[in-house]
């Protein structure tokens, strides 16, 4: 049987330094990252961005952010496509350095996580997508989830590495608290911490029971892929969230007019226009969450 496990709540921070993992979150109620592959999109807009570290690789020109954004290590295609990390963890923070140099502060980086959707785990054919497969099981997914933050916290301390919680289930979710807990990780003085594997449950009474769980041990929490009905359900719950659903909405769509391309996939006219429905077909009480000044 398994029982939650009881982290001790922490003190309030003490003034850390910029690049401290335990700063306080820098904002109030839930911040909305619109998620983009598009990096100069960073000195386009002060609207908080996501994008993945790989989209930095190949940079020669460094545009600053003029606006918050955070960083995701890319686990899903990584897994999805070779099944492995095939990226090193001192290779990640060699990037991440790279990234916060020259671009500017992160709110946070996700660590190198392993996920565990049945997709990622057994492989196969799913949405029309093949998936490599881990072939390895949920509990091994979680050791290795944990190990990776622990070896990136110590490679840098400085940087504002988030872990990430992983499962298939509440139980499952409640284990890997406990693997945290066991390796003198205390979630609750992270600032943030991602909650992986349920973007595809967002919108299901199952993906807002596995939140609901996790909230009430404290965690200030970031969902991945989070959508309307994912933030209508549990939005209040979030300490973050973002989202990339506004590429494959446009990719079905007429372009917007006056605009040449195909569609707008790639435009950030249409992904402003696609956050604020976002934003407003919130209700009320979760919109003031959403809205936090300009920095939502």
């Amino acid at each position: 049987m398994t029982h939650p496990v009881n982290l001790p709540r922490p003190l309030p921070p003490a003034a850390p330094h910029a690049g401290s993992p335990t700063a306080a979150v820098p904002w109030a109620g839930m911040r909305f990252y619109l998620t983009t592959h598009k990096r100069h999109w960073l000195r386009l807009t002060d609207v908080p961005l996501f994008l993945k570290a790989e989209h930095f690789d190949r940079a020669v020109k460094w545009d600053v952010a003029q606006g918050p954004y955070a960083v995701d290590s890319g686990g899903f295609m990584e897994l999805k496509n070779k099944g492995t990390w095939t990226r090193s963890p001192r290779q990640y923070v060699d990037s991440l350095r790279r990234i916060w140099e020259h671009v500017g502060p992160y709110d946070w980086a996700a660590q190198q996580d392993w996920m565990c959707e049945n997709a990622i785990i057994n492989g196969g054919s799913f949405g029309g997508q093949p998936f490599v497969g881990t072939h390895l099981s949920v509990r091994e997914h979680q050791r290795r989830t944990v190990q990776n933050f622990l070896e990136l916290r110590e490679m840098a301390p400085d940087l504002r590495i988030a872990p990430v919680v992983q499962g298939d289930s509440i139980p499952a979710y409640e284990d890997c608290l406990e693997l945290y807990g066991r390796a003198g990780v205390d979630l609750r003085k992270e600032p943030i911490v991602g909650l992986g594997s349920v973007c595809r449950l967002q919108s299901t009474k199952q993906g807002a029971a596995i939140v609901t769980a996790m909230a009430a041990h404290g965690l200030r929490l970031h969902g991945f892929g989070f959508k309307i009905l994912g933030l209508e359900r549990v939005g209040h719950l979030l300490a973050s969230a973002d989202s990339a659903a506004w590429s494959s909405h446009a990719r079905r769509r007429s372009p917007l007019p006056g605009h040449p391309h195909k569609n707008c996939a790639n435009c950030i006219d249409y992904a402003m226009r696609w956050r604020q429905r976002v934003i407003d077909a919130i209700p009320g009480h979760h919109q003031m969450l959403l809205t936090d000044g300009r920095a939502a």
